[in-house]
């Protein structure tokens, strides 16, 4: 098995899928891995969710004036 090459997001990918496999099966046997209650967990993925969709919102363009908006039009090639 060769591990060359592996994004760094595969390896993020991957240790979060193994803690939350591991959580999951420990919560089954009722032992808790992370301290949390899952109110708590669910705030912060709600959390979490809100502060992405923020920036992502925002780091697109918005062109709300009009000078902004014919700005765009020359910039995508148009007008």
């Amino acid at each position: 098995m060769v591990l060359k090459n592996v994004k760094k997001e595969t390896w993020i990918r991957t240790t979060v899928l193994v803690v939350a496999l591991v959580n999951q099966g420990l919560q089954i046997t009722g032992k808790q891995i992370l301290p949390y209650t899952p109110e708590e967990v669910a705030n912060g993925v709600s959390f979490g969710l809100t502060i992405v969709a923020t920036i992502w919102a925002w780091w697109k363009n918005n062109s709300f004036s009009e000078n902004a908006q014919y700005a765009d039009e020359i910039m995508k090639g148009g007008k």
